[in-house]
Order: structure tokens, then sequence, then C-alpha cells
């Protein structure tokens, strides 16, 4: 199987199992702390990972490795879920989910930041094209939209696209899964105890649905999609690959209207096709 096809096919099932990050998020910050909430699915994710290190004898990442791997943890695993956590306490899944649109372009961009190939003229004027789609809709929703909970959406897209920039160019020497265990490894001091210092009282009397959530994006969203995904990025370029994230803002909004019941408006779904094409052909000329 040709190297840059097994790099398409891994990203895109790293793209299914995020496109249901959204969604569960939205069920788990109905009934726990959104803090809580970040730090628990880290922690979690930690201690299996540890596990998986341990039983297959992994090598420990040199000095210079932990640093890169810090970087990775600081985007993808503390950064990025927790100001995503915030901004769902009140703005809905389908809503935050347009956001997404915008993870490609921060992707390449801290990769080339990183030494990456710059892509052709062209690729930058079609992803910026999409961030302007993505900054009219944003506009275009006047009261019904906080300025700060989009705010902290954009913030929380940069930092998981200099994780996902980061853990990509670490995949090509380490192996994808490895550079996700290791980072939540590294987080794990940190996100363990204040998890469990922040644990609500009443967490056992939580809903099925709550718990459900919270180990689907402990064991999926942070962990096992990882794997996929860093592995995509690494042998099919990050510039390129990335761009499959298009495909997240159409499923995950699926997954919000069947399984939260959520209204998925007109604007929405013109938005996602909007900022869908214009990261297609950033693909067409990524390299």
């Amino acid at each position: 199987m040709d190297k840059g096809y097994k790099g398409y096919t891994s990203g895109l099932l790293g793209v299914l199992i995020f496109s249901g990050t959204l969604p569960a998020t939205r069920v788990a910050v109905a009934t726990f702390d959104p803090v809580f909430f970040s730090l628990a699915r880290a922690a979690i994710a930690g201690v299996i990972a540890a596990a998986i290190l341990l039983v297959l004898r992994q090598p420990r990442p040199t000095r210079g490795d932990s640093l890169a791997l810090l970087v990775v943890a600081l985007g993808a695993v503390i950064g990025f879920p927790l100001l995503l956590a915030l901004a769902l306490r009140n703005v809905s899944a389908a809503h935050a989910t347009v956001f997404v649109g915008l993870l490609p372009m921060a992707t390449v961009i801290f990769g080339v930041l990183r030494g990456d190939k710059n892509p052709r003229r062209l690729f930058w004027l079609f992803s910026l094209s999409g961030s302007l789609v993505m900054a009219g809709f944003a506009m275009g929703q006047g009261i019904a939209v906080s300025l700060t909970d989009d705010l902290l959406m954009l913030t929380a897209i940069a930092l998981c696209g200099l994780g996902y920039a980061e853990g990509a160019r670490l995949s090509r020497s380490m192996g994808g899964w490895q550079v996700i265990c290791w980072a939540l490894v590294l987080s794990l001091p940190l996100m363990l105890p204040l998890s469990l210092w922040t644990m609500p009282g009443n967490f056992q009397q939580a809903s099925g649905p709550a718990l459900l959530s919270l180990a689907y994006v402990s064991l999926f969203s942070t962990l096992l999609g990882f794997f996929f995904w860093y592995h995509g990025l690494a042998l099919g370029g990050t510039a390129s690959v990335s761009q499959l994230q298009l495909l997240q803002p159409f499923f995950g909004l699926g997954l919000a209207a069947t399984l939260l019941g959520e209204h998925v408006s007109a604007t929405m779904i013109a938005s996602a096709l909007a900022v869908g094409l214009c990261v297609l052909g950033a693909r067409r000329f990524a390299s």
C-alpha cells in the first residue's frame, strides 16, 4: 500500500474518532465541572498510557524529545480540552464544531514554523479564505453568540494545532502512539492529583450518559484517536493529511443533531460547506 494512502487512511480514522469529542463534551459538562472534566480525561488516559508503555517496555524519551512532548501535552492534552470544555458550557456542540474547520490551517502554520516545507501560495489563499468564512459566521450570529466563548474556541484551536504539528514531527522518529502516550504520562503527575482534588462529591451519582461521555473522551479522543492521527500526519505529511480535518465538522454536526437533538441551522451548514471547500482547495496545493 502506498505510503501516502496509508497516511490518509490512518488520518481519516483519527478524524472519525475525534468527531465524537464535541457532542460527548457537551453532554459531560452538563453534569461535571469543565475543569474537573478536562483534568479527569487526561488523568484517565494518562494512567492507561502509562500501563501501555510499561507492558510494552518502551524506552524513555531523550531530554530533547521530552521538551517537545511537553509542548504536545500543553496543546493537545491540557490546553485544547480545557478551553473547549469551558466554551461548551454556553455554546452548542454544533456551533463549536464549525470552528474545527480552522484546525487544518492552524496545524500547517505551526508545522511550517517547526520546519516543514512551506506550501504554495494558493494553499495559503484557500486557508485564509476558510478563516474569513469562520470569522464572518461568528460575527453573523449577533447577540446569540458570546465573544468570550468564541475566543476560547479560537485559542483552543491554536493550541491544538501546535500540539498536532509538534506531535507529527516527533512521530516521524518515535512513532505516533508513543508520542501521545509519553505526552500523557508527562502530564500525569499534574493532572491526576488535580483531578482527584476537583472531583465532585456526588461523582458516583452522575448520570450514565455523563459517565459514558467521560469514558469516550478519555479513551478515544485523548488516547486512541491520536494513535491514528499522529501516524497519519507522519506518513502523509502534515500539510496534506491535516486537510482531512475538513470532514470533522460534518461528522460532528451530524452527531450533535442525531445524539443531542441540537438544531443545525442553515447558516452553520453553509459555513461548514464553505470551509470544507476552502480546505479542499488548500489540500490541492499543499505540496
